[in-house]
């Protein structure tokens, strides 16, 4: 049965002595609703789409410990970490961290990192892209190691541990699962293949179709299962009250993107988003994780409501 998930990627239009309650607000209509899952981005900026630098963001793990003490289901997680924003041991002990604190419900997210102007503007190194995809398979090994068992060592290119501690040891038995973003067909969905308990995709029902037969071509090549790999597919959601007020959204998007980078969006009424994804569950998700950048409670809840959520 398909899973469905809310990423929660703005945090603008509130006073900061009032933001946490309105995000804590969503996350539980979220669960109250019946969702799955709950994510927010690993950025230090907001990204240009909400309005960039000069907007708003908070910090992605200081919130989802905030909301795991909020909520008693949904399963946490950030869509996802830059692997070149913590170092991967001191990474392995937050998302510990969240694991004990939600009682079993931490998903650790991670990815190559992207965003330039943020390391720039913070001071954080920004290596080329086959360098950062380096550092992700190997700060995916010791995540995984350090899930798995106390007192690890590894030594690397990028980084070393030495007889590792992670006490308390997760809820979650061999730890949190493991969730790599990314499209990139030769190095990142083969780190997918080769780890990874879940991936994200983006786009099209197309673009699903081709990005799942790579990751079976890369299981086959390393000898595993795909059937072992969940494969979530993200959207950003865009509800309107009208057939009208659709037409105007999409003509809006069109003057201000590109077909290419549109095409993943879900834009419609809340009892029109089961059809508007069908397409996509057929293509092979396992779970449909909804952005609602512009979203409020009643808006989830209302989504929830369509997808029959509140009855499964």
């Amino acid at each position: 049965m398909t899973r469905f998930g809310v990423q929660l990627p703005n945090f603008s239009g509130f006073d900061s002595a009032d933001l946490f309650d309105h995000v804590a607000g969503l996350a539980t209509a979220a669960e109250d609703a019946g969702f799955n899952s709950l994510w927010v981005m690993d950025h230090f900026f907001q990204l240009p789409p909400l309005g960039g630098p000069d907007q708003p963001m908070l910090e992605a793990y200081t919130l989802l410990g905030a909301l795991a003490a909020r909520t008693e289901r949904v399963q946490l997680g950030t869509l996802v970490t830059g692997v070149t924003y913590r170092n991967p041991a001191i990474l392995a002990k937050i998302i510990t961290t969240l694991d004990v604190i939600s009682k079993g419900r931490a998903i650790l997210g991670i990815g190559g990192a992207w965003y330039d102007v943020e390391h720039q503007g913070l001071g954080v190194d920004y290596p080329r892209d086959g360098v950062r995809l380096d550092m992700l398979e190997e700060a995916v090994k010791i995540c995984r190691a350090m899930f798995d068992a106390d007192g690890v060592s590894f030594t690397g290119t990028h980084y070393r541990i030495d007889n590792a501690r992670n006490l308390p040891r997760p809820v979650q038995a061999k730890g949190p699962k493991i969730m790599i973003g990314g499209g990139g067909e030769k190095r990142t969905l083969k780190l997918v293949a080769t780890y990874a308990d879940q991936c994200n995709v983006t786009g099209t029902p197309e673009t699903l179709r081709h990005k799942i037969d790579v990751i079976k071509d890369h299981c086959d090549d390393v000898g595993r299962d795909f059937a072992d790999i969940d494969v979530t597919w993200m959207s950003p959601l865009i509800l309107t009250t009208s057939e009208e007020n659709t037409a105007e959204v999409r003509t809006m998007l069109a003057a201000g993107g590109s077909a290419e980078e549109i095409a993943g969006f879900t834009i419609g009424q809340p009892h029109e988003v089961p059809d508007l994804i069908a397409p996509l569950i057929e293509a092979g998700a396992d779970e449909v994780i909804f952005s609602f950048a512009f979203g409020d409670p009643a808006g989830i809840a209302a989504v929830g409501d369509a997808l029959g959520l509140g009855s499964t």
